[in-house]
């Protein structure tokens, strides 16, 4: 089997990149949340103990049982938590269930690549020479903390933190078996993806990418551009817009953190190397709101989807949206753009979709050879105001493991309702566990849930389960 493959995003999921919440996230300030691009701050232990180490346990469970199976109560009784520290003997180490942090000290103990990286972050930071001699001195895990939280062992802040990158969604995508790399809208996400950027070039376990890694750059006329408008035209492009929805088709959404620039390079560069045969580009409205295309929808089965129902048929919506202008309020419905290419033997042909739903039946019908009736999942269960309230978050971020089977957070209870109407069953992740290791219930025999992830504190922090994951290897679908 493949090291590294996607071709779809509902394929069993077998290998999957993730970043435990890291200390860092407790040092996001309020005067600071907005420019680290967090809208609040949170309690970190609250997110590690109740809610992500749930996730973890979750995602273990499916792809790597050996490490829980059996021993959860033995795990939840170490008050200390050193199962989930990289940095201690007992911590689960797994080549499926794969650590940011594990993968970073790896290339960190090449001397090579542990000059190069700490010249070219103490760069980007603009570090004095002293410390960088002092990084250069540290121990490998010590390290790799301070790459990743900005603190060092004496607790003193070197630079900023990084609290976006339990976000791995958006460092990159497996396309078939390339990978396209993420290039971030905001300067706070910068030091994560130099990061990603020397894992993925260096670790072994990429090693089959070496020559697919696709970068999106900026053209020489950018720098030609008076200073003062070079931010304003950057070619940028995160994880949370791509979608790989069919082994030739690809989404790209055009937000408010990727550039249409962008899009435009990424398709010529996946045709220049025929890795897939169609792209489809979702010019979404650039709101805090919506940020990634993941935002507003995602997949659960081929033939089921979550979405925002203001944003599904945008033409329709117009028409049911009355109650805000009883409020003095214009309607909340707004305008998508939706234009996929295809790369044929003669050039590329170009079809335009009238609504998000219209592309997603398309999808199934035609690139996922699904016929069996489309469902279509509406955040809030399309009820006023739940449907904004539950996709602000995350009801429409859901990662799925298997065909049917996906993790969503548990507040979101009109969508889940919206579920249980179509068939599915919801459960809570602490009794899902439970169950497991009583025998009650398997992964593998697990059919259309909704696995519910407890989530005050992670969804405050503006991402679900498919922002937390980026899956490397999926069975294919078809």
């Amino acid at each position: 089997m493949q090291n590294i493959f996607v071709s779809s995003e509902v394929g069993t999921l077998r290998r999957l990149i993730i970043h435990s919440p890291d200390s860092g996230l407790g040092k996001v300030v309020p005067s600071k949340a907005q420019d680290w691009l967090f809208e609040d701050i949170v309690h970190l232990e609250t997110m590690r103990r109740d809610e992500y180490d749930y996730y973890v346990k979750i995602l273990l469970y499916f792809l790597d049982p050996e490490k829980v199976k059996g021993k959860l109560h033995e795990i939840d009784a170490d008050t200390s938590r050193d199962f989930y520290k990289p940095e201690n003997k007992n911590y689960f180490r797994s080549d499926k269930v794969i650590e940011f942090e594990t993968l970073l000290a790896d290339i960190l103990a090449m001397p090579e690549v542990r000059t190069q990286l700490i010249a070219a972050v103490c760069a980007v930071e603009e570090c004095s020479f002293g410390f960088q001699k002092e990084l250069a001195d540290m121990a490998v895990i010590d390290l790799a903390k301070v790459l990743i939280t900005g603190t060092m062992p004496n607790n003193k802040m070197l630079f900023p933190p990084i609290p976006n990158l339990i976000f791995t969604r958006d460092i990159g995508i497996v396309v078939n078996d390339h990978l396209l790399l993420n290039k971030p809208a905001k300067y706070a996400r910068t030091r994560e993806s130099l990061l990603a950027k020397y894992i993925f070039f260096n670790h072994d376990i990429f090693a089959d990418l070496r020559n697919k890694i696709i970068e999106v750059t900026e053209d020489e006329n950018h720098f030609l551009l008076p200073e003062d408008e070079q931010e304003d035209r950057l070619n940028t492009l995160e994880g949370g817009d791509v979608m790989m929805v069919a082994p030739n088709h690809l989404l790209i959404g055009v937000s408010e953190r990727t550039s249409v620039e962008a899009a435009r390079q990424a398709i010529d560069l996946l045709f220049e190397r025929k890795v897939v045969k169609k792209v489809t580009i979702i010019k979404i409205p650039q709101k805090r709101d919506y940020m990634h295309i993941d935002t507003i929808f995602t997949q659960i089965k081929c033939n089921v989807w979550v979405l925002l129902g203001s944003l599904g048929r945008v033409k329709e919506e117009a028409e049911k949206q009355k109650t805000w202008e009883k409020l003095g309020q214009k309607p909340s419905y707004e305008t998508l753009i939706i234009k996929q290419f295809i790369d044929k033997a003669d050039g590329v042909k170009i079809k335009d979709f009238d609504n998000l739903e219209d592309l997603l039946t398309s999808i199934t019908r035609d690139d996922l050879n699904c016929y069996d009736d489309i469902k279509f999942i509406y955040s809030g269960n399309n009820q006023f105001p739940y449907g904004a309230r539950e996709q602000w978050t995350d009801s429409c971020n859901l990662l799925a493991l298997k065909e049917g089977v996906a993790i969503g957070y548990d507040r979101n209870d009109h969508t889940a309702e919206a579920f249980r109407n179509a068939g599915f069953k919801t459960i809570n992740a602490i009794d899902l566990l439970q169950k497991f290791e009583n025998n009650e219930l398997s992964p593998e025999t697990l059919t259309n849930t909704i696995i519910m992830l407890p989530s005050a504190e992670l969804s405050r922090a503006r991402g679900g389960s498919h922002c937390m994951s980026l899956p490397i290897l999926r069975e294919n679908v078809i």
